[in-house]
């Protein structure tokens, strides 16, 4: 089946066609730069326009939906908004003009609101589950939030299923030695991302598992790697930036705050790259 990929010029939509060429689908690779990837079948679109959004969906089984401006910085918060919940209304309405069976969605724990809301985030318990109360302050939280209503709107009305992967900062070897290393000691950096990460191939994987998963209408689970990006404990880190705070279960070791149990259980996927290994991949 041809599955549609947007956003592929970006690090996960990169990685999702990659893994998607590698299990043998056929790829549309669609974003608003030509993707690099000559495996697949490359397409210039800029879905906040509907027609070219019908056009890049045309014949597809699937979509993994990763297009969007990753994070409120850079751009005015009406740009980033704008994008993101236009784009995500397109490829909703498209997908359902092609009878498109799955839209796999790259959504983000941001829908809690950490880590770009200006005041930090006081979670009501941990570790986060489905239940968590939501709180986005700023554009790009209110945005992903916004897309997966957009998503579980489409399912209600027609027989388009959606699973949207609740996802914390995306890593390889290289950046996360550029950009979590240099910051682990600054509060506002690594307490506001829940010391949460996720291996970006292993996101990917749990993208190709999600467009088979079986599910109805519209699904939202968190994944996250089994492990924080911190050396302390986990029970450490929590007392010294939250205080006196509701733990539903022990944290033990350098156990995530985030539970990934019902994505696990969903996708029948675990994630399996963490970055105390890094340093051996960068040689």
């Amino acid at each position: 089946m041809t599955v549609v990929v947007t956003g592929a010029a970006g690090l996960l939509g990169r990685h999702v066609v990659e893994a998607l060429l590698a299990s043998g689908r056929s790829v549309r690779a669609v974003d608003r730069i030509p993707p690099s990837l000559p495996a697949a079948e490359g397409l210039v679109a800029d879905l906040t326009d509907f027609g070219a959004t019908v056009q890049a969906l045309n014949g597809a089984r699937a979509v993994v939906h990763a297009a969007a401006i990753p994070r409120p910085t850079g751009q005015t918060g009406t740009e980033v908004f704008r994008t993101n919940v236009l784009t995500a209304f397109h490829v909703a309405e498209a997908a359902m003009l092609h009878g498109t069976h799955r839209i796999v969605n790259a959504s983000s724990i941001s829908v809690l609101g950490p880590p770009f809301n200006p005041a930090l985030l006081l979670p009501a318990y941990l570790p986060i589950d489905e239940h968590h109360p939501l709180a986005p302050q700023e554009p790009y939280g209110l945005s992903k939030l916004l897309t997966e209503e957009v998503l579980a709107a489409a399912a209600r009305r027609s027989e388009l299923t959606a699973i949207s992967l609740r996802m914390p900062w995306l890593q390889t070897p290289t950046s996360f030695r550029d950009d979590i290393s240099a910051h682990r000691d600054e509060p506002r950096v690594s307490a506001a991302n829940l010391w949460a990460y996720l291996d970006v191939r292993d996101a990917a994987q749990a993208v190709l598992a999600a467009l088979d998963a079986s599910a109805d209408g519209h699904v939202a689970v968190y994944l996250a790697a089994p492990d924080t990006f911190m050396e302390e404990k986990t029970e450490t880190l929590i007392s010294a930036s939250f205080g006196q705070i509701e733990l539903r279960r022990s944290l033990p070791g350098n156990h995530s705050v985030i539970d990934s149990t019902a994505a696990e259980r969903l996708l029948c996927f675990r994630p399996v790259y963490s970055w105390r290994s890094y340093s051996l991949e960068l040689g």
